[in-house]
């Protein structure tokens, strides 16, 4: 992994005359992603956790070197560089020099290079979990969403309405940041269509529905935890 350099000169240009960087330079960090806001600790914070990321990824030469228990507080200081990087730059907090752009940027991208990356074997798994899921499961996902939602078959109009609904809910969604299931969106959409139709609402598949998304969480955070116990027992 390769960083800008050199950084105390790169940042130091950024910061208030005289400010020096919090104990812990987290919280910090945190507190800005959260409000957007920049105080006159925040760029010295960004640079002592950036320099911090640097010291120990070169101490042991490569991402993957770092021992185990180490891993998980370097990613997250990774995270929060980059994520504090990522406002800076979407809000225009900074204005960064033209000589210094090239090596920010090319700092951003290592950085998601190694928190966003996701192993060839994860994909292929989740991808064979969610083919073979729908293989098994379509007919009963298609007759609940176009048949027992509404006391009426879903027509073409409302089933093009719920869609455009959902594709918006979810651009938008993901414009500002916002954790969405498109599978809830679009029966929500389906639903709506139903009730502005005046072609009434089965309650008690609402309900069933409802009743899923409220277990989903609990039961999805019991099973990964179960499982990941197993997996580290086994392996």
């Amino acid at each position: 992994m390769r960083f800008p350099r050199p950084h105390s000169r790169l940042w130091a240009g950024y910061q208030p005359p005289q400010a020096s960087p919090p104990a812990d330079p987290k919280p910090e960090l945190e507190r800005f992603i959260a409000s957007r806001e920049l105080t006159p600790i925040t760029v010295p914070a960004l640079r002592a956790i950036i320099e911090s990321i640097k010291q120990q990824v070169e101490t042991y030469q490569s991402l993957s070197r770092i021992p185990t228990q180490l891993t998980g507080n370097v990613r997250n200081d990774m995270y929060l560089a980059n994520e504090a990087l990522r406002v800076i730059a979407k809000h225009k907090l900074l204005t960064f020099r033209d000589e210094d752009r090239p090596a920010i940027a090319e700092y951003e991208h290592e950085l998601d290079r190694s928190t966003k990356f996701i192993p060839p074997w994860v994909k292929v798994a989740v991808a064979l979990a969610l083919g073979l899921g729908t293989m098994v499961g379509w007919k009963r996902i298609v007759i609940t969403v176009g048949e027992r939602i509404g006391k009426q078959h879903l027509t073409y109009a409302q089933g093009a309405a719920s869609e455009m609904v959902a594709m918006g809910t979810i651009l938008a969604a993901d414009g500002f940041g916002v954790p969405v299931s498109t599978t809830h969106v679009l029966t929500s959409g389906v639903a709506g269509t139903m009730a502005a139709n005046h072609s009434g609402l089965q309650w008690s598949t609402i309900r069933n529905i409802a009743l899923a998304w409220v277990l989903t969480l609990p039961m999805s955070i019991a099973l990964s935890g179960c499982l990941f116990w197993i997996f580290r027992r086994l392996l």
